[in-house]
């Protein structure tokens, strides 16, 4: 029998709240790494997704299924942020502000790889 096979046998006796059923779902998820080598769970993808495994309980209280997407699209912004060196806050309050007035055409100068490399010339300057 496989290991997969007696972790899922296993974890299906045990609550959701067990911390043996926690330890069993990580393994679960991890197995799909060693089934494709191609795929790389790095550091930085374990980081970005603790904030999603930690909000978990606060989403009851998005107030809706569209509330929930919203808090997705923005934990989406902020991560992908950070993955591109650039500070999330003053980002999204720069984009934010910019934004109602800003033209349709240069939308791209609002996308966080760009917004840092104009923010580092002008600091540059």
């Amino acid at each position: 029998m496989s290991l997969e096979i007696r972790l899922r046998a296993q974890r299906a006796h045990l609550s959701a709240g067990n911390k043996v059923a926690l330890a069993i779902q990580y393994s679960l998820a991890l197995t799909r790494f060693l089934d494709d080598g191609r795929l790389c769970m790095s550091n930085a993808a374990k980081r970005a997704l603790r904030c999603v495994a930690v909000g978990r309980k606060n989403w009851t209280f998005a107030g809706s299924y569209e509330g929930g997407r919203r808090a997705a699209a923005i934990y989406t912004l902020i991560e992908t942020a950070k993955l591109c060196d650039v500070n999330p806050q003053a980002w999204l309050t720069d984009v934010l502000a910019r934004l109602p007035d800003h033209p349709a055409r240069r939308i791209d100068e609002l996308l966080r790889w760009n917004w840092k490399q104009v923010h580092q010339m002008m600091a540059a300057a």
